[in-house]
């Protein structure tokens, strides 16, 4: 099969691979469309082993089930997969996936649109469920409590968003003034200027200096202080997407790692045992997405679709490094790669 391989040197380039072996449980999926995350441009640069093909984010079909049962030739499936670690990874035109880690992909969900599901649908449920214990859609709060969701328009946080009002949640949420409407359009009930000096005093006086949940999408820079002057007199938590700790009294911080309901240890790009409770935690999300799916109660984040598949990975990886992706999600069809 062709696929982008890493060589080594923060490059990649498409090479001829044999096809990923089937480990117990797992199952062989031809993929239809792949969607790019930061983690790939960040892994390409960090991790300097030759032969990995990268990419997380995929959709397509099931071509051979190996030793599951719960799965069909032929059915449409979308998820992630650890890409860039190893002779498996999004960006091909086959991979190998946990069979019992994939979202089910109704015939109104497009590949394109399902193919960007995976990573950020996984952290939101993560983030919001696992490590803020707020109570999941099928069983919603009664009574609506605030969450500060930092930066609505990337894409975990647009599912976010959607999760947390979902599960009952008055959700406030930041973007860039040209972003405000379309944040609200998706379901946040108060959107403030991320780049206003006084957004935290006005997001504290909203929530009556009484917040006390917040997911932090970008986790770096400015972000890390202003999630944390946004919450309220007792403190509270916020979910992290990269691990730092808050110097606030009363505030604590957890670091979401999404590879984490592989429920395998993760060696790159940090350190994290295997987590039996999270890959059952996974197993539960992938149930959620895929009954929101059928119910068509999630709306997708817009797609940037690059022209040449595969061939456009390297211009993809460096567009998102360079910060010319806002509110998209860059997205490649397999069978557009020029022979």
């Amino acid at each position: 099969m062709k696929a982008v391989v890493t060589l080594g040197d923060g490059k990649c380039q498409i090479r001829d691979v044999p096809l990923p072996a089937l480990e117990p449980g797992y199952l062989l999926v031809k993929v239809i469309v792949a969607a790019q995350n930061p983690t790939d441009w960040k892994m390409l640069l960090q991790n300097k082993q030759p032969g990995n093909i990268i990419g997380c984010d995929f959709a397509g079909v099931v071509a051979n089930v190996g030793d599951c049962d719960s799965w069909s030739v032929g059915d449409r499936v979308a998820g992630c997969i650890h890409g860039g670690i190893g002779p498996n990874g999004a960006f091909a035109e086959y991979l190998s996936a946990d069979s019992s880690l994939l979202f089910a992909l109704p015939p109104q969900v497009s590949f394109e649109h399902g193919a960007q599901l995976g990573i950020a649908c996984v952290t939101a449920c993560q983030s919001l469920y696992q490590t803020l214990r707020l109570p999941p859609p099928f069983n919603p709060a009664a009574t609506p409590e605030d969450i500060l969701i930092w930066s609505g328009t990337s894409a975990m946080g647009q599912y976010l968003i959607q999760f947390a009002k979902l599960s009952g949640f008055r959700v406030i949420s930041t973007a860039s003034l040209n972003n405000i409407q379309f944040v609200k359009d998706l379901g946040a009930d108060l959107v403030f200027d991320y780049a206003d000096s006084l957004t935290c005093k006005r997001i504290v006086k909203a929530t009556r200096n009484s917040l006390r949940y917040a997911v932090d999408c970008i986790s770096e820079g400015t972000t890390r202080a202003q999630t944390s002057w946004s919450l309220g007199a007792n403190g509270g938590t916020i979910a992290t997407l990269l691990p730092y700790k808050c110097r606030l009294p009363r505030v604590d911080t957890e670091f979401v790692l999404a590879y984490s309901y592989l429920g395998k240890p993760v060696k790159f790009p940090f350190e994290f045992p295997a987590n039996a409770e999270h890959y059952e935690n996974g197993r539960s999300y992938c149930r959620l997405v895929s009954h929101l799916l059928a119910k068509d109660l999630l709306k997708p984040v817009p797609i940037r679709l690059y022209p040449d598949g595969l061939a456009s990975v390297h211009q993809g990886l460096e567009d998102m490094q360079n910060g010319k992706i806002h509110a998209e999600k860059i997205t490649y069809r397999i069978t557009d790669t020029p022979d």
